[in-house]
């Protein structure tokens, strides 16, 4: 298992991401470019010292990303609030990575092509999206419950 950033554009929520795959114990891929230096103060202020606990692989592009996933056969699992299968309705497994868009534009239509699977947080109907973060620990939980573990171990 494995949880994803796509362009993220918001320093202080790859700080979160990072804290939240050390304490799920997942690795984190983040797909550049990054709307901000990587370098950013603001990423080290939020993960504290997680950053030591958890793997972060980079990679410059989403064709490299691609590579990379191909390379492990892993399925790529898209949260979007495109999407029409509920995340409750999704059968998790190990070789998930779970992948998340720009804070503020989602991915382009040929990440959604890409994905094996599309699933969206049921929201209340006036609620438009939840904060990356919060989507990617919903869904990091949710695997970890069908899974049966409390933490997911990184292959």
């Amino acid at each position: 298992m494995r949880l994803a950033l796509f362009q993220p554009d918001m320093a202080p929520n790859v700080g979160a991401a990072i804290r939240l795959a050390a304490c799920f114990g997942v690795p984190l891929d983040i797909v550049e470019p990054c709307g901000f230096p990587l370098t950013s103060r603001d990423i080290r202020r939020v993960a504290m010292d997680y950053e030591t606990l958890v793997t972060v692989d980079r990679h410059a592009s989403w064709d490299a990303f691609l590579n990379a996933i191909d390379k492990s056969n892993r399925r790529l699992i898209l949260m979007t609030t495109k999407a029409s299968t509920p995340l409750w309705d999704h059968h998790f497994s190990q070789a998930d990575t779970i992948l998340l868009g720009q804070e503020s534009a989602g991915v382009p239509a040929d990440v959604h092509g890409r994905a094996d699977k599309r699933l969206a947080i049921p929201l209340a109907p006036a609620a438009r999206s939840f904060n990356l973060v919060v989507s990617a620990g919903i869904a990091l939980g949710e695997a970890s419950r069908q899974l049966g573990i409390a933490a997911i171990a990184a292959d």
